[in-house]
């Protein structure tokens, strides 16, 4: 049966809506949740602070701490609607505005990348360290112009059929333990509420997460590239029927990766790729947020990722790009 997924999709707020204080009847309150990530706090507490002090965290200030099981999150999506079933949380929507209280809690952003600017710009200056950033793609650039580049990140390998419809796991043959990774002070407090929901979450170091980020940016250029330039129906059709080319092109980027930003790849990235794409199959492909994905690795130039952009100008030759190359 056809599984219409959301890969990583994010529900959107739209860069001109007004945002308005936000009332605490929006409070989500899942009490058993609560209970249970306090029962885990509490078993943890002995040990949290060397558990910080390995991801570079510092324990202490005031308010709510990241392990309150308390969160803000962003966008009324697929993603957002889900993870505010997670525990205590606070569901904002367009016309909503980011609270300062609840200071040192994660506020999850479960928007698309067009709409982070104006969060950012919105968000009030003390909360800006509890910003968590789901989003598909490149954002080490971005994140570092707007002085954010210690926040904490995930890479979220879920699928969701539709609104309200439970999510699929990216646990593959390869990866029993899931694909989805988080890093950073609210690192452990995201696993917790993917974990309320049935949802696996490794909790890495920034030197760890930063391959896994490459590996699927790598994954969504590569498969959405070549479906789109084959006019595939979906990843699936693209990973069997293009199965060399889907490979030479995941090897010519992550060579290009290692070059360029010094990182070691471990062994059996395409498997591990290739496994997720069974998970995922009937996604349909379309190269699109060029400026998040396939740019990082069309302006390392044709000598490092000659394969890759030809496709991205037969993609053009076609008429098959809803935007211009560079």
């Amino acid at each position: 049966m056809r599984l219409l997924t959301a890969l990583f999709s994010i529900g959107t707020l739209t860069a001109t809506s007004a945002w308005t204080a936000v009332s605490s009847s929006k409070i989500n309150r899942s009490n058993g949740v609560v209970l249970a990530m306090g029962s885990r706090g509490a078993d943890k507490a002995a040990s949290r602070k060397e558990w910080a002090n390995k991801r570079g965290m510092v324990e202490g200030g005031d308010g709510p701490s990241t392990e309150s099981g308390f969160c803000t999150v962003i966008g009324g999506g697929r993603i957002g609607s889900i993870l505010g079933k997670g525990g205590e949380s606070l569901l904002l929507k367009r016309g909503d505005s980011i609270p300062s209280d609840n200071e040192g809690t994660p506020i999850l952003i479960a928007t698309r990348n067009d709409s982070l600017d104006k969060i950012i710009e919105e968000c009030p200056e003390n909360r800006l360290k509890d910003l968590v950033f789901l989003q598909n793609g490149y954002l080490d650039g971005y994140l570092a112009d707007k002085g954010l580049a210690d926040n904490s990140q995930a890479l979220l390998y879920l699928s969701v059929p539709a609104l309200g419809v439970e999510p699929v796991d990216g646990i593959t043959s390869v990866n029993p333990e899931g694909l989805t990774a988080a890093t950073g002070v609210h690192a452990q407090a995201l696993a917790n509420i993917l974990a309320s929901l049935g949802l696996k979450c490794n909790v890495v170091t920034p030197e760890e997460y930063k391959p896994a980020m490459f590996e699927k940016l790598i994954w969504i250029s590569t498969y959405m590239l070549v479906g789109t330039s084959k006019e595939c129906a979906s990843v699936g059709q693209a990973g069997s029927d293009h199965k060399d080319l889907v490979e030479k092109v995941i090897n010519e980027l992550l060579a290009a990766v290692a070059a360029k930003e010094g990182i070691n790849f471990s062994e059996g990235a395409v498997e591990r790729l290739a496994a997720y794409t069974d998970v995922v199959t009937s996604f349909p492909c379309a190269v699109k947020e060029f400026e998040w994905r396939n740019s990082y690795f069309y302006k390392l130039g044709d000598d490092a990722c000659p394969a890759h952009n030809e496709l991205l100008r037969e993609c053009k030759e076609k008429g098959l790009l809803g935007f211009e190359l560079p």
